[in-house]
């Protein structure tokens, strides 16, 4: 048996890193506790700020999502001459 060979044995025989190894699932175990227990402690603090972030949503949501409409009117249409409606900007 070569050296590739042996490489190419060791990295096929289940170690893909860790994220799938027993110490990332141990991680997760003691990650999911600490979330839990924080939930359980401070849930009245969580709570009591929804309000606050819905308030805070509104300018925010107002600031961010009308920037693609051309700024309240300021790009307006060309006027149409009369003439022929098909032709770009009203005909001859």
């Amino acid at each position: 048996m070569t050296h590739h060979q042996s490489h190419d044995d060791h990295s096929q025989s289940g170690s893909n890193g860790f994220w799938t190894s027993r110490a990332f699932l141990v991680f997760l175990g003691f990650a999911a506790i600490a979330v839990m227990l924080l939930w359980e402690e401070h849930r009245a603090h969580f709570l009591g700020f929804l309000p606050y972030l819905v308030l805070l949503a509104c300018p925010l949501m107002h600031v961010f999502m009308h920037g693609g409409h051309g700024g309240h009117g300021h790009h307006r249409r060309p006027e149409r001459r009369s003439g022929n409606p098909n032709e770009p900007n009203g005909g001859p």
